[in-house]
């Protein structure tokens, strides 16, 4: 650190530490913004489709789908179990729609990415 001999120097340094603190500190609250947004349970879901469609090499929506399907087909037999219910039947195969459906589609943030380069 620089010797400071000045007043106005002084004031000078700390307003430059200051908007530094501060630059500093929206970075950090964007990267917590980041890391909350991952943590979510169907970025989580998304990602971990991601990473096996990567690792297996499965290129085709054939298999995207089948992953998504089977994503699926867990969710709603680990929310509703085995049942008799009609009722409890109809509300786990919408549930199983749904999560297909969400774990099917792109993820938003990676379009925003690539578009805001």
């Amino acid at each position: 650190m620089e010797t400071v001999y000045t007043i106005d120097s002084l004031n000078q340094k700390i307003k430059f530490l200051e908007e530094q603190q501060d630059r500093e500190w929206c970075s950090i609250k964007d990267e917590i913004d980041d890391i909350k947004e991952n943590l979510k349970p169907l970025n989580l879901i998304r990602n971990t489709v991601e990473e096996i469609n990567e690792t297996v090499g499965f290129k085709s929506n054939l298999a995207q789908s089948a992953i998504s399907i089977g994503i699926g087909y867990l969710a709603k037999k680990l929310v509703i179990g085995k049942t008799d219910s009609i009722f409890k039947n109809i509300l786990g195969s919408i549930l199983q729609l749904a999560v297909t459906t969400l774990v099917s589609k792109p993820q938003e943030s990676s379009h925003e990415e690539s578009s805001k380069e």
